[in-house]
C-alpha cells in the first residue's frame, strides 16, 4: 500500500469491504454559533450555514434517517474513480447516496430502508472488479 493509501481503482474496488453500521444518522442544521455535539460524526460548513451528521436518537424525530456504510479500504485522497463507481452503481439501483470522505475511509449515507440493498450493490461492484 502506498503511504497515503490505495490509488489503483481496481484495488480500491476489490478492497472496499463495506460495513453497515447498526446506528442510524441524520443531517441536522446547526446555528453558526452552536457547540458541536460530541456525538457528531461530521460537521459541514457551507455558505448557507452549518450542519452536523448526528445519531438519529439525537436528531429531530422528523428528520430523514440514513444508514452509514464505511468502505474499509484505505483509499488515497487523490485516488480516482472510487466514489464515481460507487455512486454510479447505487444510482443505477435507484439508491440515493451522500458520500463523506475521511482521511482513511469513505463513508456512504443511504436512506435507512435501503441499507441492505446498498450493501448488495457494493458487494457486487467489488466482485465484478475482481474479474
Amino acid at each position: 500500500m502506498q503511504p497515503g493509501g490505495v490509488r489503483d481503482l481496481k484495488a480500491m474496488l476489490t478492497g472496499m469491504d463495506p460495513r453497515l453500521s447498526e446506528r442510524r444518522w441524520c443531517f441536522q442544521p446547526l446555528p453558526d454559533d452552536a457547540m458541536i455535539p460530541d456525538t457528531a460524526f461530521a460537521v459541514i460548513r457551507e455558505g448557507e450555514g452549518m450542519c452536523a451528521v448526528l445519531p438519529a436518537e439525537a436528531s429531530d424525530p422528523d428528520a430523514p434517517r440514513f444508514a452509514r456504510i464505511t468502505l474499509q479500504v484505505h483509499s488515497d485522497l487523490e485516488g480516482v474513480g472510487l466514489t464515481g463507481a460507487v455512486s454510479t452503481a447505487l444510482a443505477t439501483s435507484g439508491i440515493a447516496c451522500n458520500i463523506i470522505a475521511g482521511l482513511h475511509h469513505d463513508h456512504l449515507f443511504v436512506p435507512a430502508e435501503r441499507g441492505e440493498d446498498a450493501m448488495a450493490v457494493l458487494r457486487k461492484v467489488g466482485l465484478d472488479a475482481q474479474r
